[in-house]
C-alpha cells in the first residue's frame, strides 16, 4: 500500500479527500472515546480494490458552494466495524454475518462523518450542503478521483473505505470562488447582458440567523420532548451568522429593539463565502 494525504494532481481535491481523513478520524475518536488515526491512500491491494455484491455503497449529492457527485464504499467488514463501534459492540477476531442493522448502523456513522465534513467545508467553499443516502449499487457516473479512507494504523485491523468523486465535483473543486465571481461580475457588466439593477432593488431575499447546529442520532430525535435541551456547537459569546439562500452573509450580535429580536452587524462576509 501506498500511505499518502494527498493524490497527484490538483490540490482542491486533495483537500476535499484530506477533509474526509480528519472528519472520520473526529468522529470516529468521539465516539469509541479513543484516537482513531486515519490516512488516505492513493493506491491498495487488488484484493482491496475488487468490488463484491456485499459491499455497502453510499451516493452523495453535493450543492451551494461545491456541486457534484461522490460516492464511498465499504466492504462487509468495514461495515461491520463500523457498526460496532456506534452501537457500542465488543469487536471480535471472527467478525458476525453482516446483518440490515450493521448496515443502517454504518450508514448513520457516515452520515455524521458527512456532516462534519460539509462544515469543515465552509471556510474554503462556503455553505455546502451534502447528502448521503444508501445505493444497491455503484454509481451511474465515472470516477474521476479515488482514494481509500484508512481508519486505524495496525495493518492487521485497519478499515478501508473507497471514497471516489465525479468529474463535476472535481472540476468544481479546482474552480477558485473568487474567478466564478468574477465571471459573474464580467457578465453583468458586458453590454450584451446589461441590466438596470435599480430594477431589482425591492426584490424581498429572506435572510436566516443561525445560532448554532448539532448533529443527532435518529434514536436521539425519537428521545426528543417537551422540555428537552439541546446543546449546539456554539458559544454564547460567539456572533450569530446571517445566512442568505444558505450563505454566510454576515455576523452579528443579537440586540433587542421594540420588544423584538434583532442583530447588529459587526462583520461582513468576504466575498468568497458569499
Amino acid at each position: 500500500m501506498t500511505d499518502s494525504v494527498a493524490a497527484p494532481g490538483p490540490a482542491e481535491p486533495a483537500q476535499f479527500q484530506e477533509t474526509w481523513v480528519q472528519s472520520l478520524s473526529q468522529v470516529l475518536g468521539q465516539i469509541s472515546g479513543s484516537a482513531v488515526p486515519c490516512a488516505a491512500l492513493t493506491e491498495v491491494g487488488p484484493e482491496i480494490a475488487a468490488r463484491v455484491d456485499t459491499d455497502l455503497w453510499l451516493l452523495g449529492g453535493l450543492s451551494g458552494g461545491l456541486r457534484g457527485e461522490m460516492s464511498l464504499r465499504l466492504a462487509s467488514g468495514a461495515t461491520i466495524h463500523f457498526a460496532q463501534i456506534l452501537m457500542g459492540e465488543a469487536s471480535t477476531n471472527a467478525p458476525p454475518e453482516m446483518t440490515a442493522e450493521h448496515r443502517e448502523a454504518a450508514v448513520e456513522l457516515m452520515r455524521q462523518v458527512a456532516g462534519l465534513v460539509s462544515t469543515s467545508l465552509t471556510p474554503r467553499w462556503g455553505e455546502v450542503q451534502l447528502r448521503l443516502e444508501a445505493a444497491e449499487g455503484v454509481p451511474t457516473w465515472a470516477a474521476a478521483s479515488t482514494v481509500w479512507l484508512r481508519a486505524g494504523d495496525d495493518p492487521a485491523t485497519a478499515v478501508l473505505v473507497e471514497l471516489s468523486l465525479s468529474a463535476a465535483l472535481v472540476a468544481t473543486l479546482r474552480a477558485e470562488p473568487a474567478d466564478e465571481m468574477k465571471a459573474s461580475a464580467n457578465a453583468i457588466s458586458a453590454p450584451e447582458n446589461s441590466v438596470n439593477l435599480g430594477l431589482l432593488m425591492d426584490v424581498e431575499l429572506a435572510v436566516t440567523l443561525r445560532f448554532g447546529s448539532r448533529r443527532l442520532l435518529l434514536r436521539e430525535v425519537l428521545d426528543l420532548n417537551p422540555g428537552a435541551i439541546l446543546e449546539l456547537d456554539r458559544q454564547v459569546n460567539e456572533p450569530v451568522e446571517m445566512l442568505l439562500d444558505g450563505r454566510l452573509l454576515a455576523r452579528g450580535e443579537v440586540v433587542v429593539m421594540d420588544g423584538n429580536y434583532a442583530l447588529r452587524v459587526t462583520e461582513i462576509a468576504p466575498p468568497q463565502a458569499l
